[in-house]
């Protein structure tokens, strides 16, 4: 498990060890002098009147979360555990479930389950509230308590109490821990086409992902038609490797910029000479649980044409987080900045168009389970340059006949993922109608999964 530190919606994270400023008291006026009194006269109140006892460390730390909490959904202070956890997703391994998880109003919400893990098995599904654990009720505890209670030693066995959205009951699972290795980058080769799955932007994700691309190639004996590129539910994570990823497939230009407070403070990322795909066709999917640096990607491959983004729209967080440095285990996560793709849109709110929609049909409860994007939590930031808005032009009031399958017809088929088994089909046809029947007999059939080479490093729990 993974704790609110890392929510699949809070990446994006430019780390960076920045000594905190001590001069900011100075320029302090004398209102904000009154105000830290009046802040210094209900800590002592609550020190001494509160009906139990309280320490000054639970009374300090959550005036630091309070303070944090009220500026966005992704600034938080980062304290030992977490830094266990961020350890954890950007190097190492752990005993648990496969979840990443945030907090809700009290609630453990599900941002997303991570593949072939047994939460993703289970068929655990983003936007899933977490009410029980071992038959306890968990609401109103803290995130960290309940991370800590589906972890543990692989081989034992955890329940979970489930609310999906939609449906009337409980959904109870019961679910083995497994040791879950970081996989950033999965490939198969279905057809002619190469498909790449990245999960998450962790400290290998660009490494690998150029080593799918060769061993594509290699496991072929020549090139591929073109490659189908997965970020659905890639809640994001390191800002670097996002670059890296979009540099693979992208020869030249900028891939992404991100501005600070003030209008000179703007920096900009661009591509090296060498696309290592090779001029091939590329389609990305998205979906509403591709976040952040996932949306960095399908961003900077659309803006360049490079790529044609496939699917749902994307999640919509357009922000980038600093680690500031407070102590040796101990720093502030703040939002620093908003980023912006190579044409200048922000996809703060409104997340990444796809160019072509196409429906996760082969989920039965697809259009009754409630989406959930950054637009929907509190206090998010606001776009402030937006988007034109088309939708009127782009209404189409026909249904499209290409969509008009049901789920149950779609699994006699054997059809499990109705959007790659579409995104696939529509790069297999350059190659014809021979190349389409292999792809559709690959998809049906469901050959064990390569995996791009990596080494884990050891870490966590």
């Amino acid at each position: 498990m993974k704790s609110k530190l890392l929510p699949a919606v809070a990446l994006v994270t430019a780390v960076a060890t920045v000594p905190v400023a001590t001069g900011a008291m100075a320029a302090s006026d004398t209102a904000t002098y009154r105000q830290l009194d009046q802040f210094l006269d209900v800590y002592n109140r609550v020190k001494a009147d509160y009906v139990d006892k309280v320490t000054d460390d639970q009374l300090i730390k959550g005036a630091i979360d309070g303070m944090l909490a009220a500026l966005d959904p992704h600034s938080s202070y980062v304290d030992a555990s977490d830094f266990d956890n961020l350890r954890i997703q950007t190097e190492g391994n752990y005993g648990g479930l496969g979840l990443t998880v945030s907090m809700e109003d009290g609630a453990v919400k599900v941002i997303a389950p991570q593949e072939d893990t047994p939460a993703g098995r289970a068929g655990i599904k983003s936007g899933d509230f977490i009410t029980h654990i071992d038959g306890k009720l968990i609401y109103g505890g803290t995130l960290d308590e309940a991370t800590a209670q589906m972890r543990g030693k692989p081989g034992t066995k955890v329940t979970l109490t489930l609310i999906r959205p939609g449906r009337d009951k409980p959904i109870i699972v019961t679910l083995q821990r497994e040791v879950i290795v970081q996989r950033p980058v999965k490939w198969e080769v279905k057809g002619d086409v190469g498909y790449i799955n990245i999960n998450t932007f962790s400290e290998q994700t660009g490494a690998d992902t150029r080593a799918a691309i060769m061993a594509i190639d290699k496991s072929l004996g020549h090139r591929p038609l073109g490659y189908v590129v997965d970020l659905r539910e890639n809640g994001g994570g390191l800002l670097t490797q996002a670059i890296e990823v979009s540099d693979a497939f992208l020869d030249r230009g900028e891939i992404v910029s991100q501005r600070g407070r003030e209008k000179d403070d703007i920096e900009r990322y661009f591509a090296r000479p060498g696309d290592d795909a090779h001029g091939l066709p590329v389609i990305v999917l998205t979906d509403s649980g591709t976040a952040s640096a996932s949306e960095i990607v399908a961003g900077a491959l659309q803006d360049h044409h490079r790529a044609l983004v496939m699917g749902e729209r994307s999640f919509g967080k357009g922000s980038v987080q600093t680690l500031l440095q407070l102590g040796p285990r101990t720093a502030l996560r703040l939002t620093t900045a908003r980023y912006f793709t190579p044409s200048g849109r922000s996809v703060q709110e409104g997340g990444i168009e796809p160019d072509i929609k196409v429906p996760q049909l082969s989920d039965p409860d697809y259009k009754s389970r409630p989406v959930f994007r950054e637009a929907d939590l509190r206090r998010h930031l606001i776009n402030e340059i937006k988007s034109p808005d088309n939708a009127v032009l782009e209404e189409d009031v026909k249904d499209d006949p290409r969509f008009a399958t049901t789920p149950e017809s779609l699994k006699k088929q054997g059809i499990e993922d109705f959007q790659l088994w579409y995104a696939l089909k529509t790069i297999a046809r350059i190659g014809g109608a021979q190349q389409v029947a292999a792809v559709t007999q690959a998809m049906t059939i469901k050959p064990t999964a390569a995996v791009a080479p990596t080494t884990p490093k050891p870490a966590g729990k």
